[in-house]
């Protein structure tokens, strides 16, 4: 496994899932990655597991060579990392 797809797997599993579960009793995190959705459905023309798992990837790897890095901030990463995983959740689902 790369470096990257280790850490894909955790920001999933940390952030993302954790996130997901947090929105339900956090009503500003909910609206947060409501808008979140609603850009990354305008931007993708597929949102099947495998093109959300590709953007995440592209995604993390430009926020980490920015700099970026996961901390207790609910900075706009962390937002947009939950609303990837929440439409993983979604598109699983259906």
């Amino acid at each position: 496994m790369s470096d990257l797809s280790e850490e894909l797997g955790l920001l999933v599993r940390d952030i993302g899932d954790a996130g997901v579960a947090e929105m339900a009793c956090s009503p500003g995190l909910a609206a947060a990655v409501d808008q979140h959705v609603a850009a990354l459905r305008d931007l993708l023309p597929d949102t099947g597991p495998e093109s959300l798992m590709g953007y995440l990837e592209g995604f993390a790897d430009e926020a980490f060579q920015r700099g970026w890095w996961p901390d207790s901030a609910r900075d706009w990463e962390f937002i947009r990392i939950v609303a990837v995983c929440w439409l993983m959740r979604q598109t699983a689902a259906e």
